[in-house]
């Protein structure tokens, strides 16, 4: 009987060696030193769990947006060009990574290999505006839209090329490239002073997708509002998160800096062209690894985001982390910063092409308590949201699960409280008012609470139209205090 590599180094004693490299007689180097012996039990195993959990970090980009498609298409029901169109800002059904529950959201996905993709923006004025990313199939942004953005709000016809594509461009579009074959796109429709909600979801059903090889006679466009269906759009953390893997790594083309990692996929059953087919072995330390990465993550956060403080005497971290470059590939020319770059998209998506020292918006993560302390679940937290706050449009706070990152589901569903909602909330002498996020509120404060379904919180306050006030860190956000 023939026995694996796996079963045969589990039933032997591991190799002891007895000479020392450089001793007389032995060659100077290409062996341990004397005695040593190998920490393995199962190499099969650990050569598989490393490359899997290494592998989820170097993905993380591609499989948080993969995420999204794929539950359109299963979930939802969703076909590329496809509009989603949020009648109403979402609710936890929305199971997404730090999502706004404010304005409305719209997204769609395409694949070129069909051939290229006409994106069709109306232009921003009196009925409303857009703003958002054209992402490609590694998270990267390889379009803004929007005043601030590649139409400078103006609207137009983007085109989206493959990244095969050797035709011409017709006259009347702004060319995009893309350097992978699927595209999404995520934007939030914004009201016009004097506009709701209602009147950003009409707006938002002025978008056009379609394939150019269609343009003389675009098809319907076809409008899909997901607003009381769940849309499960959140990475796997377990063996599944390596079936999205392989599919993304079927579709997409290699780049060179990533055929090292491709080589190691190999040995999990992930190889371009082929059927995902990992062995047994490959199954225990794919689901292993995922859910050590998870873990990992986690870590990192309560160890290494939390030292990223916004102000020096205050505990928010911003969301947005950029590479030294102020973009969000976190490529150099000499490295990828794989672990910074899994960080990033580990808790946020859809990030602007270039982050600059002025954003539009600013996101703020409560990550600790004003004493410092990390904050947990089960607690009820308070804090005081000043009567002028640093922000030309509004200011929101939204509560996520620090586990999923995602809305928490509650009896209300209620996930933010905003500029939106003074008129509802208890106010304080001086004009400011007095959040609290926890699992129940304190009476007669029903108005002024984001619940939080007994889940560790993680709050997020979102300054719309930042001033340069909140830029340059002259306002100051009081942190959130322990009530009890």
């Amino acid at each position: 009987m023939t026995l694996s590599t796996s079963e045969a180094l589990a039933d032997t004693e591991p190799v002891k060696l007895t000479g020392a490299a450089g001793a007389k007689g032995e060659p100077l180097g290409g062996q341990p030193p004397a005695g040593a012996k190998t920490s393995i039990k199962d190499f099969d195993y650990e050569v598989k769990y490393h490359r899997a959990f290494e592998a989820i970090l170097w993905n993380m980009p591609a499989i948080a947006i993969y995420s999204f498609r794929r539950a359109a298409i299963d979930e939802l029901g969703l076909k590329d060009n496809d509009i989603i169109t949020y009648s109403r800002p979402a609710t936890p059904k929305l199971e997404a990574i730090t999502a706004n529950s404010v304005t409305p959201y719209i997204s769609a996905f395409t694949d070129l290999r069909k051939g290229p993709v006409v994106l069709e923006l109306p232009a921003a004025g009196p009925d409303g505006s857009l703003y958002g990313q054209v992402v490609d199939a590694w998270q990267y942004t390889i379009a803004d839209v929007g005043p601030s953005g590649l139409d400078k709000g103006k609207g137009g016809k983007i085109l989206f090329t493959p990244p095969d594509f050797k035709g011409d461009v017709p006259a009347g579009y702004i060319h995009v490239p893309s350097p992978n074959y699927r595209v999404a796109f995520a934007f939030r429709s914004v009201p016009a002073a004097g506009k709701t909600a209602a009147d950003a979801y009409q707006y938002a059903q002025r978008l056009r997708m379609y394939y150019l090889s269609d343009a003389a006679n675009p098809p319907k466009q076809r409008f899909l509002d997901p607003i009381d269906m769940r849309y499960p759009t959140l990475p796997f953390y377990d063996e599944r998160h390596f079936q999205d893997m392989h599919e993304i790594m079927s579709v997409e083309p290699v780049k060179e800096q990533d055929k090292v990692m491709m080589g190691m996929l190999t040995s999990l059953g992930i190889e371009k062209g082929k059927p995902f087919s990992p062995d047994d072995t490959a199954k225990r330390a794919m689901r292993q690894a995922a859910i050590d990465v998870w873990f990992y993550l986690q870590w990192w956060f309560d160890t290494e985001m939390v030292k990223r403080v916004f102000w020096p005497d205050r505990h928010y971290v911003s969301l947005m982390q950029t590479d030294t470059n102020k973009t969000f590939t976190f490529t150099y020319e000499d490295r990828i910063d794989v672990t910074e770059r899994a960080a990033e998209y580990f808790w946020c998506t859809y990030m602007p092409k270039v982050e600059t020292d002025t954003p539009a918006n600013q996101y703020m993560m409560a990550m600790a308590d004003k004493n410092g302390k990390l904050l947990e679940a089960g607690k009820l937290y308070k804090i005081d949201v000043p009567a002028q706050m640093p922000v030309k449009q509004f200011w929101a706070l939204t509560v996520y699960d620090r586990a999923t990152f995602s809305f928490i589901y509650s009896e209300s569903n209620r996930t933010t409280l905003s500029t939106y909602d003074m008129n509802k909330m208890k106010k304080n002498s001086d004009g400011s008012v007095t959040l609290y996020v926890g699992p129940k509120a304190p009476a007669g404060l029903e108005a002024n609470w984001i619940p939080t379904s007994g889940k560790r919180p993680l709050p997020a306050f979102r300054f719309y139209g930042a001033t340069d006030e909140m830029n340059q860190k002259i306002f100051k956000m009081p942190d959130f205090e322990l009530v009890s």
